[in-house]
């Protein structure tokens, strides 16, 4: 593979990155294919020795996907690591993406049902003292304030098991990472190339 068609497929794979990042990237594999001349090696050689650049691609962008969800810790940021994790690999997402639509919709419909308690204890609290409830105006209003207390509650502790889930895959991701990178990088031979 010559530099211009590698470079080309590594730019193509890292469309949708912020453009200062694809930038540092593509210079710094530019810099590979410098040294590489500098060393009298051809361009194929270069290339076969940096790997696949879709493979790199998927690879950087998660990288940069587990560590911006490590700056932000936002919605946005902890979708973006998950996804850029489920693209490392085809069987990956096989074996992950089941589970992980299982398990976040469980946690979608339990988001759901404490908006929904928590809006109900709302409705006992401000409706129940003039409705007649079993126990009057205060056993009303206590358990107004229960209901929703523990939606609030339920509601914390669905936010960290969110997190908790999204650290678990940013775990995972760089695991994956670290157990492929080995295989991905040129090897020496007791000094021979």
């Amino acid at each position: 593979m010559t530099r211009q068609a590698f470079m080309a497929r590594l730019r193509e794979g890292l469309r949708g990155l912020p453009p200062s990042a694809q930038a540092d990237i593509v210079a710094d594999y530019e810099n590979h294919f410098k040294e590489g001349e500098a060393a009298g090696r051809s361009e194929a050689d270069v290339a076969a020795g940096l790997g696949d650049p879709g493979r790199l691609a998927r690879e950087l962008r998660a990288e940069i996907g587990l560590k911006r969800w490590e700056e932000e810790r936002s919605p946005s940021a902890g979708a973006s690591a998950i996804f850029a994790v489920l693209g490392l690999g085809a069987l990956d997402i096989l074996v992950l993406l089941p589970i992980l639509m299982g398990v976040g919709g469980a946690m979608f419909g339990i988001a759901i049902a404490v908006i929904a308690v928590f809006f109900a204890g709302g409705v006992v609290f401000a409706a129940g003292p003039f409705t007649g409830l079993a126990g009057g105006p205060t056993a009303a209003v206590l358990a107004g304030i229960g209901l929703m207390s523990g939606a609030a509650s339920m509601g914390a502790v669905l936010a960290i098991c969110t997190v908790g889930l999204v650290n678990a895959l940013v775990w995972y991701g760089r695991l994956h990472y670290r157990l492929l990178k080995p295989a991905l990088e040129p090897q020496s031979l007791g000094g021979v190339q």
